[in-house]
């Protein structure tokens, strides 16, 4: 069978072997421009576009996809000689492929190369919505001043360099500077990344830096520009190269980077586009009054479920997340923790079964054909844990509930970043406050409690006795007994401690 390298030139000798796009990509007009161009944006908001561009034969809302960071260099030439085109591939459950070429992407620019492209492009009137999926550490927030960081070298470089931004909110304050100026109609904002209430977060962030950098700005970006909320699912590993040579070899598809995914995938969308939008609600996605319930139960039981596996099934030495919850005795830690710790502090939620939900997570970590990399999952943890886990602390510790299972799970992450796993294998750890983290992580040898002294992390949450000492006594039951011993205790009795 003959290979054929994937873009546009080659989609006709593609199509008997793939699905491909069905409309006319040169006629796709971008109404779009996406900051973060990684995996996860092309499974989601990629996917849900592309499935609009066909069933719809709309022609006004194709996607620039922006390469913000330099490590991005290989993803924006990937795209590039594909000319946007890439492989989605989704991985039942039961060992089958679902293989398509997604074609939304029709334009993408690499920003250290060119940002006042990029500023341009963010600026163009054909352009009514810029996303992002920056991840979660990516708003520059600190948790314990719950403020907008300046103390950041690079965004100090960017109030410096107005015209050659590094930050998402350099480049956002110049585009929508050149809104104003030119008389030019306002735009949404939209963030994909997992943050409650992530509108309103980036509309509290991007203004905190603007009343900085371009305070005559404050006032049109108030009156222009909006911010809704979202929750976005989807679980999307990293790409392994079996994945591309498996394409290669059962379908003559030379693709240098498909995405692989899950089939189940979900967006709910407060319906709050300032300059109009897509009509994503005819490919599945939700729009709702009010996204927040949805957000904290994703965030608060997918998301932090998530971490539970990782940190977990990393220190027993795993390698994937199907591993980790295929012992019985984390998986049960995991439900227990989501029975007792998270669903009462998730009020109501109008047509979702909890328990049915929570069943089906479970289900889709097991997925043995996805292989989601426990390192993945655990990369930037210092600012995942304070929007996945540790709402759910405040909000037991303030109803006087339990908050054992989660401070095991602290306590679990402090000695996963001392950087070995339990059988003193090295673990590749990937975050922006790695050395921070290490250091904590030595002190707490000594004296557990170090670990909480990171504020940007932790808050004031070292102040409260009963947290505090819920993680101290899971941290030396952790290094006495190891966490499958300690996992399984507290399985057995309901928290006591060793």
């Amino acid at each position: 069978m003959k290979n054929y390298k994937l873009n546009s030139a080659n989609l006709s000798n593609l199509s008997e072997r793939i699905a491909v796009p069905q409309y006319d990509r040169s006629k796709v007009k971008t109404g779009i421009v996406h900051v973060g161009i990684g995996g996860f944006h092309r499974a989601h908001e990629a996917f849900y576009t592309d499935q609009l561009l066909h069933d719809n034969s709309v022609t006004d809302w194709g996607i620039c996809g922006v390469a913000l960071l330099d490590f991005d260099t290989k993803i924006y030439n990937t795209l590039k000689a594909q000319d946007g085109l890439y492989t989605l591939v989704v991985k039942q459950l039961d060992g089958t492929h679902t293989n398509r070429v997604i074609g939304s992407i029709v334009e993408y620019l690499f920003a250290p190369e060119d940002p006042i492209k990029v500023i341009e492009k963010m600026a163009s009137p054909e352009v009514k919505i810029i996303s992002l999926t920056i991840t979660e550490g990516g708003y520059n927030y600190n948790e314990a001043t719950k403020a907008f960081d300046f103390t950041n070298p690079l965004i100090q470089h960017d109030l410096e360099n107005p015209q050659a931004p590094k930050t998402i909110f350099g480049y956002l304050t110049q585009a929508l500077k050149l809104r104003k100026d030119r008389g030019l109609v306002g735009c949404t904002i939209q963030s994909c990344d997992n943050i409650q209430g992530n509108g309103h977060m980036t509309k509290k962030m991007l203004l905190s830096y603007v009343t900085t950098a371009a305070p005559d700005l404050v006032a049109w970006i108030e009156n222009n520009v909006s911010f809704p909320n979202a929750m976005v699912d989807r679980i999307t590993p990293v790409t392994a190269p079996i994945d591309i040579t498996i394409l290669s070899e059962t379908l003559g598809v030379d693709d240098a980077w498909p995405v692989v995914c899950e089939p189940f995938k979900q967006w709910v969308i407060e319906d709050d586009f300032i300059a109009g939008r897509p009509a994503w609600e005819t490919v599945g996605a939700q729009f709702v009054d009010n996204v927040v319930p949805y957000e904290r139960m994703k965030l608060s039981l997918l998301n932090a479920g998530h971490s539970v596996l990782g940190i977990l099934g990393a220190l027993i030495g795993y390698n994937t997340i199907d591993q980790s919850v295929s012992n019985p005795n984390i998986a049960t830690f995991l439900n227990t923790y989501m029975d007792v710790e998270v669903t009462s502090t998730l009020g109501d939620l109008e047509g979702v079964n909890l328990d049915d939900y929570k069943k089906s997570l479970l289900e889709r970590f097991g997925n043995i054909n996805i292989k989601d990399q426990i390192d993945r999952i655990c990369s930037e943890s210092s600012a995942k844990f304070p929007i996945f886990i540790l709402p759910t602390v405040q909000s037991q510790l303030e109803s006087e509930g339990s908050v054992q299972l989660a401070a095991f799970v602290v306590a679990a992450w402090a000695i996963y970043s001392l950087g070995k796993d339990e059988n003193g294998a090295d673990l590749i750890i990937k975050d922006a406050m790695q050395l921070e983290l290490k250091e904590k992580a030595l002190e707490a040898k000594t004296n557990p409690e170090a670990f909480l002294e990171i504020d940007s992390i932790f808050g004031n949450l070292k102040t409260s006795s009963v947290f505090v000492e819920a993680y101290i006594d899971a941290y030396q039951d952790i290094e006495k007994h190891g966490v499958e011993v300690c996992v399984k205790n507290r399985n057995a009795n309901h928290f006591t401690k060793i």
